[in-house]
């Protein structure tokens, strides 16, 4: 192979499904937002939802705003990557909608729970699953989450609480994943995740024949 053919290949090469995960308190939200500003070629997938949308939100950019009933038939005819009810609104994600961002050549990342990584993982698309690198984002110990989630101070002792044990389920799931990143400062996280990306987008497995 010249180096013209091996440029030529590394072009023509799919997208990467990058799927975050990670405890509240983690901090990755922060590290997804600033991913998707500092990196032209990530794509972050729009979720559909069922909750109304809130005050300077715009269907088809910051979610797909759909009735109950839209989303049920969507769920019966298995059009979701992944999907889930969440303090009793409903959120999914669209295979078709990621599948084409993949074959288009762009990289999707995704910010989902524990449960809907396994269910991405549990896709049976060759293109999701070959496309899939799964990490998970957390600090080193219990007590740095806690002291992140007191200091928003935003919820009643009883939601405290009952989300330090969600956290706590979370973080025993850590070897599910491919990658988990230690969460130090802002700028050390992004170093780390950035670091992730350039090494998959390296792999000559991920290249085309």
């Amino acid at each position: 192979m010249s180096t013209e053919d091996l440029l030529g290949t590394q072009g023509s090469s799919k997208g990467i499904l990058f799927l975050l995960s990670g405890p509240a308190g983690s901090g990755k939200s922060t590290l997804l937002r600033r991913a998707l500003d500092e990196d032209r070629n990530l794509l972050f997938s729009i979720s559909c939802t069922t909750r109304c949308p809130r005050e300077g939100e715009t269907d088809g950019v910051d979610y797909h705003f759909l009735s109950d009933e839209e989303f049920s038939k969507k769920v019966e005819n298995n059009e979701f990557l992944e999907y889930a009810e969440v303090h009793k609104w409903r959120y999914g994600t669209l295979s078709n909608a990621v599948i084409d961002i993949l074959n288009d050549g762009k990289d999707v990342i995704m910010d989902i729970d524990v449960q809907g990584a396994d269910q991405v993982r549990g896709c049976k698309d060759a293109v999701i699953s070959d496309a899939l690198v799964d990490i998970f984002l957390t600090t080193p110990d219990i007590a740095e989450l806690e002291k992140r989630l007191r200091g928003r101070g935003s919820e009643d002792e009883d939601t405290f609480q009952l989300r330090m044990q969600t956290t706590v389920d979370e973080i025993k799931r850590w070897r599910d994943y491919t990658y988990c990143i230690l969460s130090g400062n802002h700028e050390e996280d992004f170093e780390v995740l950035s670091s992730i990306l350039v090494t998959e987008r390296m792999r000559v497995s991920r290249m085309a024949p």
